[in-house]
């Protein structure tokens, strides 16, 4: 009799009864599914994994703590047979058949009725891989289908047209401090979407290149400002072209909120009654000096990081900075935008009690082909900056967290 490939189709368990006789890695692995569909989980076994008893403790399934019975299979729509019983599973199956009940079995594929496909999800689309040659059916290849299929599809790199209207609207993308491989797989799946990229000199340029030629990618500080200061005409540009009906990409290094001016351009959009979406980056303030060996925090040394901006000097009336507090502090202390101020900052840590000899380190060009990392120490980084010829974008970090990683990171 010649086999048959197995049917696909999505099953609606929302409050439905699900059981699952076994809590090993098995149905570990498989019950976060099942409770994203929200399934009336019962699940037999006498024991479980640590975290299969966390999610029968939260509320998130019934345990029952027992060995499988006669009778467990009764009303349910969907079961998963996954105990080391082989005798039991064989039982259970048998059940599972008399009530009609679509059964997967983890240690024999061949008696089961139904068969856990490789799946994935990105914005909103389940893929699910099955093999349909009966004969040779390998999870290793259908999962590594699954992955690729995904993965395009989050990084934008395979593309499905829409052949319904998308809603017009602004998407604010922090980019990350530099590698195109750091921005996040939404950031990159709305960026293959766009019709219109507004960009910064600190997005990742790289990203860019791969857009299709419709797109049309503008330079903000290449914005015609007229009577607009910078951010005002960012800001009209990106309504204008919301409003004729675009999907808008504001691409922005690291993270639009720190130091971003995100939220300037979230009250715009709001005020023209543009829908918006803001789309979390990587901030370089952690993930710059990660890439340069230092940790923000580390065990016995710094407790906490603080993150400021340097742009406006200390003895600048506009500074909103506490100085003096922060001298105070014992932890890590990471500056942005601080490479022309960075002689007043450090004069003015030692003068409200800072040791001179706290280790300062730059990382310019953090995380991407162009990054360095420069040593000092607060007494003496003012003349290294110069002597150095270090130039932004470079993240400062100053603190005993500098000494932490291995000599080679230097």
């Amino acid at each position: 009799m010649a086999e048959h490939p197995a049917y696909p189709v999505g099953l609606r368990l929302t409050g439905r009864r699900v059981v699952v006789l076994g809590g090993g890695h098995v149905a570990q692995r498989r019950l976060p599914a099942l409770i994203a569909a929200g399934a009336d989980i019962h699940l037999v076994s006498p024991t479980v994994t640590p975290s299969v008893q966390a999610m029968a403790e939260a509320g998130e399934l019934t345990w029952h703590q027992r060995p499988y019975e006669e009778g467990d299979l009764a009303d349910a729509w969907y079961a998963l047979i996954a105990t080391g019983d082989t005798e039991a599973n064989t039982h259970a199956s048998a059940e599972a058949e008399r009530h009609r009940v679509w059964c997967v079995r983890s240690d024999d594929a061949d008696a089961a009725t139904a068969w856990t496909p490789a799946t994935g999800t990105s914005e909103g689309v389940t893929v699910a891989i099955l093999t349909t040659d009966t004969k040779s059916r390998d999870p290793r290849h259908t999962a590594a289908i699954r992955d690729a299929v995904v993965e395009g599809l989050r990084d934008g790199t395979l593309v499905a047209p829409h052949h319904r209207t998308r809603t017009p609207g602004v998407a604010l993308v922090g980019g990350g401090p530099g590698d195109p491989d750091l921005i996040t797989v939404r950031g990159r799946r709305l960026l293959a979407e766009a019709d219109v990229v507004i960009t910064d000199h600190l997005g990742p340029r790289d990203l860019l290149a791969e857009l299709p030629p419709s797109v049309e990618v503008i330079d903000a500080a290449k914005l015609p400002y007229g009577r607009f200061m910078a951010q005002e005409a960012i800001n009209n540009a990106l309504i204008e072209h919301a409003k004729q009906g675009k999907s808008v990409v504001r691409l922005k290094g690291g993270d639009p909120y720190v130091y971003g001016r995100g939220m300037e351009e979230v009250l715009a959009l709001t005020e023209a009654g543009i829908p918006c979406t803001v789309v979390p980056g990587i901030s370089s303030s952690i993930s710059v000096p990660g890439a340069a060996g230092i940790p923000v925090t580390h065990r016995g040394v710094a407790h906490e990081f603080t993150v400021v901006s340097g742009h406006v000097a200390p003895d600048d009336e506009r500074s909103l900075v506490d100085w003096p507090s922060l001298a105070k502090l014992r932890g890590t202390l990471v500056i942005l935008m601080g490479v022309g101020t960075i002689g007043k900052v450090a004069a003015t840590l030692i003068a409200h009690g800072k040791s001179p000899d706290t280790p300062v380190a730059l990382v310019q060009e953090g995380t991407t082909a162009a990054q360095r990392r420069v040593d000092a120490t607060l007494a003496t980084v003012a003349e290294t900056v110069v002597a150095e010829e270090v130039k932004p974008p470079a993240v400062i970090v100053i603190g005993e967290v500098v000494k932490v990683g291995p000599a080679t990171t230097a």
